[in-house]
């Protein structure tokens, strides 16, 4: 009986002295945790920075339209869209760390201005597409051009 004893008397001797040693390791364990966490959050967030990604939304897309012309505050931008202020700012913010437009404040009003600049990205992109599409595009209406040319010379000739 007496060694049933003793023997939880040393475990709880040794959980005593290494509850140090426990108490680290639950941190670093919590800190690792934490640290993987926060490189999962910035890899989305980089994600969400990149232009195409920013611009493949629609509101976000008729948010540059609205603000395209001149800038508007907060308010007026989400009383066009059917949601809450909550999610426009949202997707002002995701806009802005595209660097797609820049929030100024001019005294309790913040407004949002288009930095048409970053949109420079996209149409580089698009422009080897528009290259493309405008040789595809122009070598079909020569082909209906020539179709109904010699359509309407087989019609002549027929008649």
């Amino acid at each position: 009986m007496k060694n049933k004893y003793s023997s939880k008397c040393m475990i709880a001797t040794v959980n005593k002295e290494f509850q140090p040693a426990r108490s680290f390791l639950n941190k670093f364990a919590q800190v690792n945790t934490c640290t993987y966490i926060c490189k999962q959050i910035l890899a989305l967030m980089d994600t969400r920075r990149d232009i195409f990604q920013a611009i493949a939304d629609p509101t976000r897309r008729a948010i540059i339209h609205l603000i395209s012309h001149k800038p508007e505050n907060l308010t007026s931008i989400s009383d066009n869209f059917a949601m809450s202020r909550q999610a426009v700012t949202l997707h002002i913010k995701i806009l802005e760390e595209c660097g797609l437009i820049v929030l100024k404040q001019h005294g309790r009003e913040r407004y949002c201005e288009l930095k048409p600049g970053k949109l420079k990205e996209v149409d580089e992109w698009i422009s080897h597409y528009r290259i493309f599409w405008t040789k595809k595009f122009t070598s079909l209406h020569n082909f209906i051009d020539n179709e109904n040319r010699a359509k309407s010379k087989t019609k002549k000739i027929g008649k």
